[in-house]
């Protein structure tokens, strides 16, 4: 399980070294007798992506088909599906790109593409990079892939005092992460929401696993995600990964790695053979979202994206963004209800004011969060705990997530779920809203300070009822006893967690808020 935020320098300097100590596992063999199977992985004739959309009759009506990717598996295989069609580009934005099976599978699509000719971009947030210089320097390599890092500074290319130096001078600055999350494909479909490319976001990991919601969109919408990544790539804070390192340590980039990738792609043991048999499916995936009764046509997306630097304010923690203007805007305008995921609940006088004022006026809140047991994140969780009882005095019913939630034996891939011998713990990461029942908010944004001041983060706003009784459909599900506890004014569930987790917890609330 990896943590995704950072806090104090302790905390990056740890992550420093937790990344030097990478092991790499590119270097695996494959047996001869299995390299059959490399042949059935990937799509080795021109993608087909044009012929799909053509068949789309609203499409050329200017209008935007938007489909929910709920589960992790069909999450992935879309990805993977668009990736081995793509016909022109492949514009990758992410907060985390993991080097874990799901991230070598997906570097080995994007590889492929290259080699189609396919131009691959992509973005990788500086912070939380888990991968050695070497390995991004052999990506970047590739003619047909670019490869830049955002707001470097606090771990590739630095030692450990570098990385202390960038806090202890620039502490503002360091704390500007873009947490934004975009997967575009031929400037046309785009795959948006709260995944990270890593195991535990697409429920393939063996211990501990996230809740998640992403969104896909065909057509015009796609425009406003890629103008917004085309500010993001040419922006001061995006540095092409050869900047970071010694000219003399990118000379000799071992371009045969790309075949060692690719046979750890194929090598059974690296993944699943359940998940093999799924990747052999993909030509179906695409049909499959288009015949669904939840591939709706819109006629627009709002996509709120923040700039790149999120706000010109240069001194404090503050300042705001687009997408937290839009999310309060939102809630103010709200006039019956607002069911709201979001893994981290870090409020501020200014949030439980927005709530209260809506309370007041009638709006039925509801929240679901992690719990103590369930979280990843126990900074955050501290700073929740400070002011969960002012947030319910507010008048906001709060659900908090259950680790065992009966809804993850469903939102696993079902094919893999049988036949496990265990069952991971799940948490919470879905970043979402419905408002009024007929407005969704699908984003990466979390209702803590440091999504509303410091990290960019991007929101997709759909205004179809369609959607959102998808979506509340799912979150109804998980607001129930047996994968949520309520918590109120008498009652919370952190006495169920164990001692060592409760007092870790307590010793984070000398954390400032402002950094959560």
């Amino acid at each position: 399980m990896r943590r995704h935020k950072f806090h104090l320098l302790c905390q990056i300097i740890l992550l420093s070294f937790i990344f030097s100590c990478k092991k790499d596992n590119s270097e695996k063999a494959i047996p001869p007798e299995e390299n059959n199977f490399c042949d059935k992985l990937h799509f080795t004739e021109k993608g087909k992506l044009s012929q799909e959309l053509a068949k789309l009759k609203p499409l050329k009506e200017g209008k935007t088909g938007v489909y929910v990717l709920e589960e992790g598996g069909e999450a992935m295989m879309s990805r993977a599906w668009l990736s081995a069609n793509a016909e022109k580009s492949i514009d990758i934005q992410y907060f985390i790109f993991s080097t874990d099976n799901v991230g070598l599978i997906a570097c080995d699509y994007l590889v492929r593409a290259a080699d189609r000719g396919v131009k691959v971009r992509l973005l990788i947030d500086d912070i939380l990079v888990d991968a050695s210089i070497n390995d991004l320097l052999t990506l970047d390599a590739h003619p047909n892939i670019e490869l830049k890092i955002y707001n470097p500074g606090v771990n590739l290319g630095k030692n450990i005092f570098g990385k202390a130096k960038k806090i202890l001078t620039d502490f503002r600055s360091a704390n500007q992460r873009m947490h934004n999350k975009t997967f575009i494909v031929d400037d046309q479909v785009v795959i948006t929401g709260g995944r990270n490319i890593a195991d535990e976001y697409f429920d393939f990991d063996h211990a501990y696993n996230f809740r998640d919601r992403d969104v896909l969109f065909i057509g015009p919408a796609s425009k406003d995600v890629k103008i917004s990544f085309d500010d993001y790539w040419g922006s001061d804070l995006s540095l092409a990964v050869t900047k970071l390192v010694e000219a003399k340590k990118t000379a000799n980039i071992n371009i045969d790695r790309f075949e060692k990738l690719h046979n750890y792609a194929c090598n059974p043991e690296n993944f699943w053979p359940q998940i093999r048999t799924r990747i052999e499916e993909l030509p179906n995936s695409f049909q499959r979202i288009q015949d669904s009764d939840l591939f709706v046509w819109v006629d627009s997306i709002r996509y709120i994206s923040d700039k790149p630097g999120k706000n010109d304010h240069t001194k404090g923690l503050k300042g705001g963004g687009l997408s937290t203007d839009a999310l309060i805007k939102l809630v103010q305008e709200a006039e019956s209800s607002i069911d709201i995921q979001t893994p981290y609940l870090v409020s501020t006088e200014l949030s439980r004011d927005v709530f209260k004022a809506a309370f007041e006026r009638g709006v039925k809140i509801r929240i679901l969060t992690n719990s103590l047991a369930s979280t990843d994140n126990v900074e955050a969780f501290s700073g929740y705990q400070k002011d969960r009882k002012k947030l319910l005095e507010a008048g906001v019913r709060i659900f908090e997530y259950k680790p065992d939630a009966a809804i993850r034996k469903q939102i696993m891939a079902k094919d893999l779920q049988s036949k496990l011998d265990f069952s991971p713990i799940f948490g919470l990461h879905a970043k979402s809203m419905v408002v009024d029942n007929k407005i969704t908010v699908i984003g990466t944004f979390n209702l803590d300070p440091r999504s509303a001041h410091l990290n960019t983060e991007c929101l997709s706003i759909i205004d179809s009822k369609e959607i959102a009784a998808s979506v509340s459909k799912g979150m109804e599900t998980e607001f129930q006893s047996d994968n949520s506890w309520e918590t109120t004014l008498d009652f919370n569930p952190d006495s169920l967690v164990p001692k060592g987790k409760r007092i870790k917890t307590w010793t984070r609330k000398i954390i400032p808020k402002g950094v959560l």
